[in-house]
């Protein structure tokens, strides 16, 4: 049954934007709330149609008169953030995250009209590192918790919403952990690392990458949004890329760093205002990670269009990457790295 009024939080970015514009395209829907702190680009906003935006903050206990105000029956937080940039620093990303995800809650917990929460998480909650088995299922954890970041923000904003399901057994709640986002207009860390013309990367790694198609992740958004389908849910493309095979195939130009030089290097790309690299992206970066989706497609009925290496073929031809340098170049510029390396150990 489709619901009748639906609340996207996050429609100034790419999947909240796009999903309120889907949602206010479907006629069984009567209306559709966009909310956000700032207001979407005018392409986005004027894509969106009859979606109403509101300019709201979620982190403020009035998200409670909007909800309760509209009779929203359906809430899809879409806001939750990984990029600290675009969040003002990663205290306020923080602050957005989890302060404003509780309040939220709080919000739906009052609201009798609502009847079902979609969360946007990530598989970041599943960690990276060298113990990691070769696919986390819905029901692992990580074998090596974070100490902040994204990923922290994430577990404990899966944490609120258990929570919040316990308090209201007549509420359907879906989280949806999705890999990381590739396509050819979404803006994320990893599609800015791989625009680099040197793709910085740890000597002796190299991770396996699993994607997901931003137009994939905005129709999963939308099914969850739009029919029952409780649960916790991982979300990504089939296959996977090695992410020196990313590299070569966006036609960048690898630049093997040693450990003790990651720090460095990454706060160099940062000031430079290049990629945000945290801690969590660079153990990402060493160890990579791969999910199972089989719950994805067998209950959540659902099966990526794009796989991870035709998703990542659509974000190069998109974004029109050039090759940096000849093959001839390349092997000579790698082999020069590997050897100054070399003298480090």
């Amino acid at each position: 049954m489709a619901p009748s009024v639906v609340l996207v939080t996050g429609v100034s970015r790419f999947l909240g934007g796009h999903l309120a514009a889907r949602l206010a395209a479907n006629p069984d829907i009567d209306r559709v709330l966009g909310v956000d702190t700032i207001p979407p680009p005018r392409d986005l906003l004027r894509r969106m149609g009859r979606a109403e935006f509101v300019r709201a903050d979620i982190r403020n206990p009035l998200i409670a008169k909007v909800i309760s105000g509209a009779g929203v029956d359906t809430v899809v937080h879409a806001s939750v953030s990984a990029n600290p940039v675009s969040s003002g620093g990663r205290t306020a990303m923080k602050e957005m995250n989890v302060i404003g995800t509780m309040q939220l809650l709080a919000a739906c917990q009052k609201a009798s009209s609502v009847r079902r929460v979609v969360l946007k998480s990530t598989t970041a909650v599943y960690g990276s590192s060298s113990r990691d088995p070769a696919l986390f299922d819905e029901a692992m954890t990580p074998k090596e918790m974070s100490s902040g970041g994204y990923a922290k923000d994430a577990a404990e904003i899966e944490g609120y919403l258990r929570g919040f399901g316990r308090r209201r057994p007549d509420v359907s709640v879906t989280v949806l952990r999705f890999s990381n986002f590739i396509g050819p207009r979404i803006d994320t860390v990893l599609t800015r690392y791989f625009a680099l013309p040197l793709v910085p990367t740890v000597l002796g790694y190299d991770a396996r990458v699993q994607l997901l198609h931003e137009e994939d992740a905005v129709a999963v958004l939308e099914r969850a949004a739009t029919e029952e389908l409780p649960g916790v849910f991982n979300v990504g493309a089939d296959g996977v890329l090695l992410l020196s095979q990313a590299i070569r195939r966006a036609g960048r130009v690898p630049l093997p760093v040693p450990s003790l030089a990651v720090g460095p290097v990454s706060r160099v790309f940062r000031s430079a205002r290049l990629v945000d690299f945290s801690p969590e992206q660079m153990r990402f970066l060493n160890f990579g990670r791969v999910v199972e989706t089989r719950r994805l497609r067998e209950q959540f009925g659902f099966t990526p269009r794009w796989t991870t290496v035709q998703a990542f073929d659509d974000y190069v031809r998109g974004r029109a990457l050039r090759p940096v340098l000849g093959p001839e170049q390349v092997a000579s510029l790698e082999r020069g790295v590997l050897a100054v390396a070399r003298t480090l150990r």
